[in-house]
């Protein structure tokens, strides 16, 4: 349940995103700008993927949670308002069928990767530990650094520069 708690919690975060980028469409300069952290933010999540050594788990002091508690904690992160502003709605302004294509992707897929790895936990938690989990975030991340690039051509493209 509290995988879900994005769904519910984004939809006001991803609408004041989309109508503050709409507001700043003709500004080529702050959405240029805009671009770049994006593509900075997720240059340091490629960062943090590429530099993992091991994960730690300790999972028996963990207590069960409510969604509520999922939901409360996703306002007030600030990590999705981050994303929406800087990478998640500025994809979805590109056009209709590419929003539509980067919502569902994008819900399916995290909401999908937590369930997944909830389920791995349960099940094998010395996977988490492996030298194969490691291996598949340093991937992630690879694929992390080649969106951060696809941001800055897409902030230079807007600055005028290329």
């Amino acid at each position: 349940m509290i995988a879900s708690a994005p769904v519910l919690t984004d939809v006001p975060i991803i609408l004041l995103s989309v109508f503050i980028l709409k507001k700043l469409s003709g500004f080529n300069f702050v959405l240029g700008s805009i671009s770049i952290l994006g593509a900075f933010f997720i240059a340091y999540l490629a960062y943090e993927s590429f530099t993992i050594k091991s994960v730690e788990l300790d999972i028996q002091n963990i207590k069960i949670q409510s969604l509520g508690k999922g939901i409360i904690t996703n306002i007030l992160s600030p990590h999705p308002y981050l994303f929406w502003i800087t990478v998640g709605a500025p994809t979805i302004l590109i056009s209709p069928m590419s929003s539509l294509l980067f919502i569902l992707g994008f819900y399916l897929f995290l909401v999908g990767s937590k369930i997944i790895t909830a389920l791995i936990v349960d099940k094998s938690k010395s996977f988490l530990q492996s030298n194969t989990y490691i291996c598949i975030i340093r991937t992630s991340g690879f694929v992390l650094l080649v969106f951060s690039i696809l941001f800055i051509r897409e902030g230079l493209k807007l600055f005028g520069i290329i």
